[in-house]
């Protein structure tokens, strides 16, 4: 395993359009660094994986469950195992997600 990485030397990959990520794992978890464009939509799904999203830079309108929050710097969004979830980055915006377990389909 390589102890230490640098986000900068991570490529990027665009998942799903407007949705620019990179990515590092370790053997039970996964960190996302996304990089948002503004109008974006996460459309609703759901995961095995609990997921923590933290708001870096922007707005973005996030939906879990039945409850809604327009996102701003700082804030922290948990979301349970199997919650159905969606969104969309109202400005150019910069997240972090973090997966349990490892997220194998952003390997």
């Amino acid at each position: 395993m390589n102890f230490f990485e640098n986000l900068e030397n991570i490529p990027s990959v665009e998942k799903m359009p407007g949705f620019h990520g990179k990515f590092s794992h370790t053997e039970r978890m996964t960190l996302a660094k996304w990089r948002i464009e503004a109008g974006s939509i996460l459309p609703q799904h759901n995961h095995e994986h609990e997921q923590l999203v933290i708001l870096l830079r922007g707005e973005f309108e996030m939906k879990v469950g039945e409850e809604v929050k327009i996102c701003k710097p700082g804030d922290i969004v948990k979301i349970p195992s199997m919650a159905f979830h969606s969104g969309k980055a109202l400005t150019d915006c910069e997240i972090i997600d973090i997966f349990q377990p490892v997220r194998e389909d952003f390997k």
